[in-house]
């Protein structure tokens, strides 16, 4: 079965850094561009970060360019993305999706 597990989320200051991964498995990693979606407190689920299935291409939303930072290691079937100068803003779920399939989320709280 197709099983996307994240961790690392958190409480965290405004200005600080948090890494967030998913662990993936029940396919192919190294065929599946990866991507984290977000949802806040009362507002619609958002795509954050997107990566190609060999790396080479990311996307990202305009609201996190030059703070977020998406990755993958695919000998370890896990995807990260690394949240820097992070913003009250940027409290939400964090999900990883791939396969047309989702994560159950870890929750990122920016507060001081």
């Amino acid at each position: 079965q197709v099983q996307l597990v994240e961790s690392g989320g958190g409480l965290v200051q405004p200005g600080g850094s948090l890494r967030l991964s998913c662990a993936a498995s029940g396919f192919t990693f190294s065929s599946y561009a990866m991507s984290w979606y977000r949802q806040a407190s009362g507002k619609e689920r958002e795509l954050v970060a997107a990566i190609s299935s060999d790396g080479s291409n990311t996307n990202y939303a305009d609201s996190v360019k030059g703070r977020f930072t998406i990755s993958r290691d695919n000998a370890k079937n896990t995807v990260y993305l690394q949240m820097n100068s992070l913003e009250p803003e940027d409290t939400a779920v964090y999900y990883c999706y791939a396969k047309r399939r989702w994560g159950k989320g870890t929750l990122v709280t920016v507060s001081s």
